[in-house]
């Protein structure tokens, strides 16, 4: 529950191909086929073994007393050039070259990656628990750092962290426009760059403290559309198998604009709902932004959750949906994601819930 390795962070091809990187070090690329019977079944395409880069002397059940160095790989996605990009827990950044499987790698010296990352048609854009970077990969597939931006890193991990660095995956905006969030002590700040490779000049647009002093941290990646950025406080929350204080998720969603002229940013509005480990969604169609939140059970240590919808423009409360109770239907930071028809899928330890209008048929017809 405090490391993301292991395959926390992958992605879907072209094909529909799950592609992830498993314990063992290995990336695997995993279709998915139906029989004539209608029946459904996995199969494992591809494999490729980077332990040569990332080493693998990891605590299994094979192996119980480990002597090497073990360094888990967090995430993996593609560039736009076909290679796919790799991150460790200790600060590895490498690609593989699916065509053939030609593998190269860096090390941040002192840092970890504990986020995903992201990725535009220039650059990977990756955060460590020291600085933001925008990387590229040279002729040789070698990772080459663009430009490296530090960031206020505070003095310890907060409740509601994985690491003491920022919890923010990059939300790239736009095409001009990079949001993290730092781990600054009392109130993180949310933070916004030019992230053009050939900017030259200060590159950070603005510098926002959110929520309550004392009381401030997330670990999700931000929605980011038009020049709006909304983020949810997870300042309290632990994690669906050991969580017990309700009373500590203080919460707090907030909107941030970038101004037009890049002056700097501003607040629009301050929600005080509650989105304790939720990665939020917003419908363009509708101008409606996904949560997941919970209230209170008199008499019980459990509590109700919801899917909840805020208006992106206001910041209104427009509905709550409960789906269930208990530590079954805690999502325990899975993301919010919305099919092509409307409905709302959310990951918990029950299962995947999906959530649809009254006035249409289920997904299942």
């Amino acid at each position: 529950m405090s490391d993301t390795s292991g395959g926390a962070y992958f992605y879907l091809d072209d094909q529909d191909r799950v592609v992830l990187a498993d314990s063992t070090q290995t990336i695997v690329r995993v279709g998915h086929y139906q029989d004539e019977k209608g029946q459904w079944s996995f199969k494992l395409e591809d494999s490729w073994d980077v332990s040569e880069i990332a080493p693998n002397d990891c605590m299994d059940w094979g192996n119980w007393f480990p002597k090497g160095e073990c360094d888990p790989i967090t995430a993996v996605m593609p560039d736009s050039k076909g290679l796919i990009w790799w991150v460790t827990r200790y600060g590895r950044v490498g690609t593989l070259n699916p065509d053939n499987g030609k593998v190269k790698g860096i090390k941040l010296d002192n840092e970890e990656i504990q986020n995903g990352f992201s990725v535009d048609q220039n650059a990977v854009y990756i955060v460590s628990d020291h600085a933001t970077y925008s990387m590229k990969a040279s002729s040789d597939g070698t990772p080459e750092t663009i430009w490296r931006e530090t960031y206020d890193r505070g003095s310890a991990r907060k409740v509601g962290s994985i690491n003491q660095g920022s919890g923010t995956t990059p939300t790239l905006i736009g095409d001009k426009y990079i949001t993290v969030t730092d781990n600054a002590d009392e109130r993180i700040n949310l933070l916004v760059y030019r992230r053009e490779s050939d900017f030259a000049g200060d590159r950070l647009i603005c510098t926002v403290p959110l929520f309550t002093a004392g009381q401030s941290s997330t670990d999700n990646s931000m929605v980011g559309y038009g020049r709006s950025i909304i983020i949810e406080n997870n300042f309290g929350y632990t994690n669906a198998m050991e969580h017990k204080n309700w009373d500590a998720i203080k919460g707090g969603i907030s909107r941030i604009d970038i101004r037009e002229d890049e002056s700097g940013c501003d607040v629009i509005w301050n929600s005080p709902e509650k989105a304790p480990s939720v990665v939020p969604k917003m419908s363009s169609a509708n101008g409606l932004v996904y949560f997941y939140t919970f209230e209170p059970q008199k008499n019980s240590e459990n509590v109700a959750w919801y899917l909840m919808a805020l208006d992106a423009e206001t910041g209104e409360t427009r509905f709550k949906i409960r789906t269930g109770s208990g530590q079954q239907f805690d999502n325990n930071w899975a993301p919010i994601s919305i099919g092509p028809d409307g409905t709302a899928y959310v990951g918990t330890l029950n299962g995947i819930l999906a959530i649809w209008d009254n006035n249409k048929q289920s997904p299942e017809g």
